[in-house]
């Protein structure tokens, strides 16, 4: 079920105070008295934190299944992209003001079938890709292919990649794969406007 502009606009809200709360209280936020109650679906998410205006990307973690309501999910996720993603260091209270936020709300997962080729079941531009093969997993969201130009089998071999595994694990008939679709929002300027930005808008 899509969510609306104005229920993004609370998701990215939420992610940004989430943040803003830990750094003065160094404990997770309470949820809101009140919000919407779509929020409370378990529905997986993924919140992203970009550096302003260069757009480099200084953050971004979630769940790729639905684990918890998207309410809960939004504000463990805002922390775990601020301050736990393995990449970066941690953001420092100067820097809030200096990235936008972004919210990717998740589709429910659908399983790729193996016995045809992947490249004909996926399509870049509407789907984010997702592997788990043993004890690895990546995902890469749908927006990603888009950002770096990749067709669908470049796709493939980056999400191989992304889970630590080689690129040409999408041939690994032990590994699974699914697509998912992607709704995306996001802060035009650090705090500033909320929109629903479009993936084939990506450039």
């Amino acid at each position: 079920m899509n969510l609306s502009l104005k229920e993004g606009e609370f998701l990215v809200r939420l992610a940004r105070e989430a943040i803003e709360y830990f750094f003065k209280n160094k404990e997770i936020m309470p949820l809101p008295e009140e919000y919407p109650e779509i929020f409370n679906q378990k529905r997986g998410v993924f919140v992203t934190l970009n550096s302003y205006p260069n757009q480099q990307l200084r953050g971004c973690i979630g769940y790729p299944l639905a684990y918890e309501p998207l309410i809960k999910g939004v504000i463990s996720s805002a922390l775990s992209a601020a301050f736990a993603d393995p990449r970066f260091e941690p953001l420092n209270t100067v820097e809030l003001d200096k990235v936008t936020v972004e919210v990717t709300v998740l589709s429910p997962m659908i399983q790729l079938d193996a016995s045809r080729p992947y490249t004909e079941q996926i399509k870049v531009g509407r789907d984010g890709l997702y592997v788990v093969c043993g004890a690895s997993s990546g995902l890469l969201l749908p927006q990603v292919p888009v950002e770096w130009g990749w067709d669908e089998e470049a796709f493939l071999a980056n999400v191989c990649h992304k889970a630590g595994l080689p690129y040409t694990c999408y041939k690994d008939s032990s590994c699974t794969f699914y697509r998912f679709t992607g709704q995306i929002f996001e802060e035009e300027t650090p705090n500033g406007r909320v929109i629903e930005k479009k993936i084939e808008e990506v450039l």
